[in-house]
């Protein structure tokens, strides 16, 4: 039996893609809204329509992609960059983060649509957790830096049109993703265990939480459907928090390979980072950050479809 039909912005992307089986498992249709012309075919049941240009803001028309949809999961956006080119990176992540989200909640409503889903970020609350500390859903938000702040900003835009509408919101905010085609620093950090490289944390004792790709779907086709998330914000994870250390040895096990590890002092090793210009780099490695996603479990009842384990070993797949 059909639910109905799921606009899905940014679903040639990493989540995207993975969200679009997870949506046609549960009964719904998906209309994919892309900025490129998919290059293959879509699954049954997927329809691919033009995305506007995020950087036009509240001039984004999403309406042609909205007509006839009952839902829509939001996952375009302008995502964090270590070194950002912008001449005003605020600027530009508020126009493509926050205004275009703001136009498209509202044409949301004008169309008819029961529920918006946003995939926002952790970076909402901050940047890390200090000691005995767990972000919290309803923490009061700390961005950091401009891309935390446009997202806060996406998220205080919809609920703002929640308030004056029948729409239903929903938040969903997810920690680092890692898994098949996963990029940047996690890809890095792969590479170079498969090369046996010696890396100096062995000593390092921190906890992160990561949601892997596969978990972070089933959570978005359950923040799609389910009737109790309707006005919530949820923080979502594996549940099992790693130290960068162990992140390493648990890759190099599913790999089979040895894990080369070298005990250097955290503070060493932050001391060194910080000297190099590598600040943020220090903090990702040496840093904790601690999310609580038991809300999601227990208002929804979903539970995590792969372990760890799984997780990693698809991402070592690709």
């Amino acid at each position: 039996m059909i639910k109905g039909t799921v606009l899905v912005t940014g679903a040639s992307g990493f989540v995207g893609q993975a969200v679009i089986p997870a949506l046609l498992a549960a009964g719904w249709q998906v209309r994919a809204a892309v900025r490129q012309p998919p290059a293959g075919p879509l699954p049954d049941g997927v329809v691919a329509v033009p995305a506007p240009d995020l950087n036009r803001g509240l001039a984004c028309d999403w309406r042609p992609a909205l007509a006839g949809c009952q839902r829509v999961l939001h996952l375009a956006a302008r995502v964090h960059m270590m070194n950002d080119t912008a001449e005003d990176p605020l600027a530009a992540f508020r126009y493509a983060n926050a205004d275009s989200l703001q136009a498209l909640a509202e044409q949301a409503v004008e169309a008819g649509a029961q529920r918006l889903v946003l995939v926002s970020s952790i970076k909402v609350n901050g940047d890390g957790t200090g000691p005995g500390q767990v972000y919290q859903a309803d923490d009061q938000p700390h961005p950091a830096d401009p891309y935390g702040l446009s997202k806060a900003e996406a998220e205080q835009a919809l609920w703002a049109v929640v308030r004056t509408s029948g729409l239903e919101g929903v938040v969903v905010r997810p920690p680092l993703v890692y898994g098949p085609g996963v990029k940047a620093n996690f890809a890095s950090l792969m590479a170079a265990v498969r090369r046996g490289t010696w890396l100096p944390l062995g000593a390092v004792e921190n906890r992160r939480s990561l949601v892997s790709l596969a978990n972070l779907a089933s959570a978005l086709a359950v923040a799609v459907d389910h009737p109790a998330a309707a006005g919530q914000t949820f923080l979502v994870s594996d549940g099992e928090d790693l130290s960068t250390a162990e992140l390493i040895r648990r890759l190099a096990r599913v790999m089979g390979v040895q894990p080369h590890l070298l005990s250097v002092p955290p503070g060493l090793l932050r001391w060194g980072l910080r000297l190099l210009g590598k600040g943020a780099v220090a903090d990702r490695l040496l840093g904790s950050l601690v999310i609580d996603s038991t809300p999601l479990r227990l208002r929804c009842g979903w539970v995590p479809p792969q372990t760890v384990e799984q997780g990693l070993a698809a991402a070592v797949a690709g």
